[in-house]
């Protein structure tokens, strides 16, 4: 069996992988624009598995034109799925941004004249590496604050084999673009996709709806609290209401601490019996009511957007502003500016 044939076989493989982790992602029990995102990641790997190959590319017809302007922006579509699956984050046109650049620095590529073409697919490769080596980053940053179990112990190994895999492939395509080729290098990389979209299909077909968020039903139940559970909520609530959430750099370690129970304890009481998957949600959810009082309250009109971040807790303008245009979908300041309603109670 010649390489050729080797190489077609796994890029059958994966794409099979790729179609059942798609049918996965569309399942009823998770989330909507999860769902979305996740789709739409499988769709964009299967139009590269589809668009690197020397064989299927030309034999697809017209069809080739759609599946190589999907197969330009996958990286961005990579980072999209992480921000959306580990970050919790709501979909918003910013968030496309990475694919949109992708695809537009693609384009370019293709129909630019050589050696230029050359120059602008390095430049490519590089903003996709980086692109995925941002999303690995955030993976890794929120791990401690996320609250989901499941989720948390895919991060590890998520971590290993997407690094490992993204590095060698960028080499691979950067290598390509320099004009340095050898004949295993499609099949190697035919073998490794495959590879991990087996993997891919696997832990995802495999895993319990709450990794993906499970979509809200009509009237949703209240899990069962015992004594000791109740006991415990009580005492997060004093310390939320005590004001630890004004803290800057609150970690799930400092409030388990002052809790008085283990992480792991903590963890699952604010998932499972408050709703949040992540702690940062957990945090700024008090934060953001008290910056909505504050800003709603005329005494407080010359007090600075940025003055209002620090004293509740935030770091800097920056996490302020995208923790209040997810939560309200407007910044800070347009919120100020907007007709007052009611001034809300100030959460402590």
């Amino acid at each position: 069996m010649n390489m050729l044939v080797l190489e077609m076989l796994a890029r059958g493989i994966a794409i099979g992988a790729l179609a059942a982790m798609a049918a996965g992602f569309a399942r009823e029990t998770a989330r909507a624009h999860v769902r979305f995102v996740g789709i739409l990641f499988c769709v964009g790997v299967i139009a590269y598995a589809l668009n690197t190959s020397p064989l299927i590319a030309p034999a697809i017809g017209p069809l080739a034109y759609p599946v190589h302007f999907l197969s330009l922006g996958g990286a961005g579509l990579f980072w999209l799925f992480i921000v959306t699956l580990f970050e919790d984050r709501p979909l918003s046109w910013p968030n496309f941004g990475p694919w949109i650049l992708l695809t537009i620095v693609g384009f370019v590529g293709v129909v630019a004249q050589r050696p230029q073409a050359s120059h602008v697919w390095i430049v490519h490769n590089l903003i996709e590496a980086g692109f995925a080596i941002h999303a690995l980053y955030l993976v890794a940053r929120s791990w401690r604050g996320d609250l989901v179990e499941s989720r948390r112990r895919l991060r590890g190994p998520f971590l290993a084999l997407v690094t490992l895999y993204v590095l060698s492939l960028s080499a691979f395509e950067i290598a390509e673009s320099l004009g340095y080729f050898k004949d295993w290098f499609r099949p190697l990389g035919a073998w490794t996709l495959a590879l991990y979209c087996v993997a891919g299909a696997f832990v995802f077909l495999q895993t319990r709806a709450e990794l993906f968020g499970a979509a809200a039903p009509a009237t949703p139940a209240a899990p069962a609290v015992d004594s000791g559970t109740r006991a415990l909520l009580d005492k997060l609530n004093a310390a939320m209401d005590s004001g630890a959430w004004r803290r800057e750099g609150l970690t799930v370690g400092d409030l388990a601490a002052e809790v008085g129970v283990p992480e792991h304890r903590l963890r699952p009481l604010i998932n499972d019996h408050l709703g949040f998957r992540n702690f940062a949600a957990f945090v700024n959810a008090r934060r953001i009511e008290a910056a909505k009082a504050m800003l709603s309250d005329p005494e407080q009109a010359r007090t600075t957007v940025a003055a209002i971040a620090f004293e509740l807790g935030f770091g800097s303008l920056g996490p302020f502003n995208r923790a209040f245009k997810e939560a309200t979908g407007v910044t800070p300041t347009e919120f100020r500016r907007a007709p007052t309603s009611p001034n809300p109670k100030n959460p402590g």
